[in-house]
């Protein structure tokens, strides 16, 4: 069975990645896209899905070892994983994937650290996620597996045997001894990729995440987890794009057991743009760059059918499946690939992206005459759509509604363009935009507002709570020391907030289907957890929100990764994994609190 979400490591190279366990286990690894067929589905099923192991030989009914201790090398993506064998000594796996122009590549070199350690490399390919068993056969000495359009060349040093459909060496190391195993992705059309390099690839990734990460602008004292966390970032783009993931995985439940298992490998127009805002925050403008054309060419002239979501390289069909012969996460079923979500109206989209043009326009990054022609576009669809009801945020599979936070987003993208116009740079009816921009603001305050118990609520009519209203004063659409904002405020801690001070998004209704058309429940959000946070410290109560936001720091796992949500009842990490509007929020909290001094030490 796979390891629970937070045993797991990221290792990828900015066009995909793999989730490493504590057993030196690769349970999950798509060839050679974030979004191709995964060759390793273990995670979502069993061995016989795919995996590759590396770790101390175990007895064949014993449970493999997990490693006594593990961290990515300084601030890069390269995984060290130790284990000290009684008797024998400890050994060291080294996991990294090379950034790359050429084939996708997966690099393990296993080093003895002391003594003389027995190792066990089982390597069981399976294309179509699980349901391909292809044909192994060697090459020129190299060991290649080759399904339809694909193949995966190992190259070791190691001698290699076939037993069960797998692939395993079997090798013994000492002290100063390494052995590198190196699995590279090719069109089986294709003649065999170039021989690898282990050590050149392995000082080729850290030199550049070094320099990478030599530009983050922040000093502050969260540094370590502001820097985790824009790693993590930068692997969910993907390079030859700019387009970037919201998380590597699929179906990986926000409720174990549940139905709520969704496909996270494509891009979010509202992650990228707040994933983008980020970066840009902290140094990054190169990745800004990079996104807008992205967006650019992914909207294509046709605003007015904006999709929420694309593929990472601006695909529009993202048609959605369920994968049957994979029984799901900790039986957490079905396994869907594709995302239906992708044909739904969310108005707030609009507001994101917005947000995102400006702020790049604020930091300096060069004009782009077609961004601010795109933006005006945005507005004259939203003149004449604002006022429907959408699917919301969080993609509600039930009916769609007025929700609040659709209408202050869209406010905010018409407030944005009214600043770009005014600064010069674009023309458009500033005076009919200004009306609007006061229509959008009144009619969220008529309607969307709860005079009685002095709060906004989830939708126009409505006495339920949502998360997102913490955005209110984030956005600008009110001051933080309006008596509605504080009053939105301290009803979500009062209704959507767990027993640890976390946050749910909006209320569940356990078996019943509830306001996202869904049965089930769902653990807290960690992004609305931050959201809360920021919104303490803007209404003046600092100490509370560094409190809640050293405890959300501390939800992250060893490597300071996170995946969407916390179950407050399993005191486990859930939903895909990691998340980048996890990560987003962090670093934006950190920035905040930065700012206004609100930290400990």
């Amino acid at each position: 069975m796979a390891g629970r979400i937070e045993d797991y490591a990221l290792i990828g190279d900015m066009q995909t990645a793999a989730l490493v366990c504590r057993d030196g286990t690769a349970d999950w690894l798509c060839l050679p896209r974030f979004d191709s067929h995964a060759v390793f589905a273990g995670l979502l099923g069993t061995e016989e899905h795919g995996f590759w192991r590396i770790g101390p030989a175990h007895a064949d009914d014993a449970e493999p070892a997990v490693a006594d201790r593990r961290r990515y090398v300084g601030d890069s993506l390269i995984l060290e994983s130790e284990w000290d064998t009684p008797g024998r000594g400890t050994v060291r796996v080294t996991d990294f994937m090379p950034p790359r122009d050429g084939a996708p590549q997966l690099v393990r070199i296993v080093e003895g650290v002391s003594g003389r350690v027995r190792m066990r490399s089982a390597l069981r390919m399976r294309f179509s996620y699980g349901r391909v068993v292809p044909w192994v056969h060697k090459v020129d000495g190299r060991t290649v597996a080759v399904a339809g359009p694909d193949s995966v060349w190992l190259d070791t040093d190691a001698e290699t045997h076939g037993e069960h459909l797998t692939t395993y060496s079997d090798f013994t190391v000492s002290a100063g001894e390494k052995v590198a195993f190196t699995i590279s992705w090719q069109p089986s059309h294709h003649q065999q990729p170039p021989l690898p390099d282990p050590q050149a690839a392995l000082k080729a990734t850290a030199d550049f995440w070094r320099e990478w990460v030599d530009h983050c602008t922040y000093r502050g004292p969260y540094r370590e987890a502001v820097v985790r966390s824009l790693i993590t970032l930068k692997a969910l783009t993907y390079a030859p794009t700019g387009g970037i993931v919201a998380a590597p995985t699929t179906s990986l439940p926000e409720d174990i057991g549940g139905v709520r298992n969704w496909d996270y490998r494509y891009t979010w127009l509202r992650d990228a743009a707040i994933t983008l805002s980020s970066l840009l925050r902290t140094g990054y403008r190169d990745e800004a760059r990079a996104w807008r054309e992205w967006l650019l060419r992914a909207v294509a002239g046709d605003p007015e059918n904006l999709q929420i979501m694309y593929g990472i390289a601006g695909e529009r069909e993202l048609g959605e499946a369920e994968l049957d012969w994979l029984p799901g996460y900790e039986n957490s079923a079905p396994v869907r690939v594709g995302n239906g979500a992708a044909a739904q109206l969310q108005l707030d989209v609009y507001g994101e992206v917005t947000e995102a043009l400006h702020l790049a326009h604020m930091t300096g990054l060069a004009r782009n005459d077609y961004a601010s022609l795109l933006q005006l576009k945005l507005i004259k669809y939203l003149e004449g759509h604002w006022n429907q009801p959408d699917e919301g945020i969080w993609e509600v599979r039930g009916p769609r509604r007025h929700f609040v936070h659709s209408k202050v987003m869209a406010w905010v993208a018409v407030d944005r363009t009214i600043k770009l116009i005014e600064s010069g740079d674009a023309d458009g009816p500033l005076e009919q935009w200004r009306d609007l921009r006061d229509e959008i603001h009144r009619d969220v305050c008529e309607k969307g507002y709860d005079s009685e118990r002095n709060t906004f609520t989830q939708s126009y009519g409505s006495k339920e709570l949502d998360a997102s209203l913490l955005l209110i004063p984030q956005v600008g659409f009110l001051p933080p020391d309006d008596k509605r904002v504080i009053g939105t405020i301290e009803a979500i801690q009062r209704e959507l907030s767990t027993e640890d001070g976390f946050i749910l998004r909006y209320p569940t209704e356990g078996s019943e289907e509830g306001v996202d058309g869904l049965p089930g429940d769902e653990g807290a959000f960690l992004a609305c957890s931050f959201w809360m946070a920021d919104d303490l410290a803007m209404i003046g109560r600092v100490d509370e929100a560094r409190k809640l936001f050293e405890k959300l720091l501390g939800l992250r796992n060893d490597l300071g990764l996170l995946a969407e949500e916390w179950d407050p009842r399993l005191q486990r990490q859930v939903g895909n994994f990691p998340q980048a509007f996890s990560h987003v929020p962090l670093i934006d909290t950190a920035l905040r609190l930065t700012a206004s001094g609100a930290y400990g030490g």
